[in-house]
């Protein structure tokens, strides 16, 4: 049974940092593209990041592009997330994701999973 669980959401003040995880469960995810998402209250979910099952393949939506580094530790079984100077407008639930595919499908710059989200973690950036 594929399983993802994210961790390591809270409440940090604007320009701090938090790292997510995603472990995985039911199968290896070295093989497997995974992704970010995320969804603020009253809004449409939206892809933040995704890394391919290639070394060094990797999507960054705009808004988060040189704050956030996304990578995977095959050995743990999980994708890590890492957000630095964080705003108040990162503040949303995070997911991981897959569709147990290699590579991270992205059209028209807009990622595109669909099969297997998590539970999802809360990140709250306010002062």
């Amino acid at each position: 049974q594929v399983q993802l669980v994210e961790s390591g959401g809270g409440s940090v003040q604007p320009g701090g940092s938090l790292r997510l995880s995603c472990t995985a469960s039911g199968f290896t995810l070295d093989t497997y593209a995974i992704g970010w998402f995320r969804q603020a209250p009253g809004k449409e979910r939206e892809g933040v990041s995704c890394i391919s099952s290639s070394v060094g393949s990797a999507y960054y939506r705009d808004s988060v592009k040189g704050r956030f580094t996304i990578s995977r530790d095959n050995a743990e079984n999980t994708v890590y997330l890492q957000m630095n100077n964080l705003k108040p407008e990162d503040t949303a639930v995070y997911y991981c994701a897959t569709d147990l595919v290699g590579w991270c499908t992205v059209l028209g710059d807009i990622l595109s999973i669909h099969d297997y989200f998590g539970q999802g973690t809360q990140v709250t950036v306010s002062s």
